[in-house]
């Protein structure tokens, strides 16, 4: 299949169903994935709140680090995380959040992606600098 008619959303769809935690505990979703960038969702419920009454920052990370992960090993299924660096920037209550994962640098063995969470609105809710390892 050509580049072009590849569709590497199906394909991340298909890989990372596996990933139990991100995808049925805590509810994330692919809304669209290519090589060095993906999309990803979180429709927030009551099991997503802190004891103050917002989305707790593990959710708002898990979203993230999703994010990262589909979008660095679409189409180049070789790198696991090495480190990430979250910012909180301001609290949500949802309804829906958004990670989009776009990548900085791709070098031979460590890559570097900026994540951008974002609600419904397109208020910026966290800011993640990520990092992999390819594996040779």
């Amino acid at each position: 299949m050509g580049e072009k008619s590849m569709d590497y959303t199906q394909l991340a769809k298909d890989c990372f169903y596996k990933d139990i935690f991100a995808v049925e505990t805590t509810g994330v979703r692919i809304e669209e994935a290519r090589p060095n960038y993906s999309r990803c969702s979180l429709k927030i419920d009551e099991r997503h709140f802190n004891v103050s009454g917002n989305v707790m920052g593990g959710a708002i990370f898990t979203l993230a680090d999703y994010a990262f992960g589909v979008a660095v090993n679409t189409g180049d299924p070789s790198s696991v995380s090495l480190s990430s660096t979250i910012n909180f920037i301001r609290p949500t209550k949802g309804p829906v959040l958004y990670a989009e994962a776009k990548c900085i640098k791709r070098g031979r063995s460590i890559t570097f992606f900026d994540v951008t969470v974002t609600d419904d609105d397109g208020n910026i809710i966290a800011t993640v600098i990520a990092n992999g390892f390819r594996k040779q």
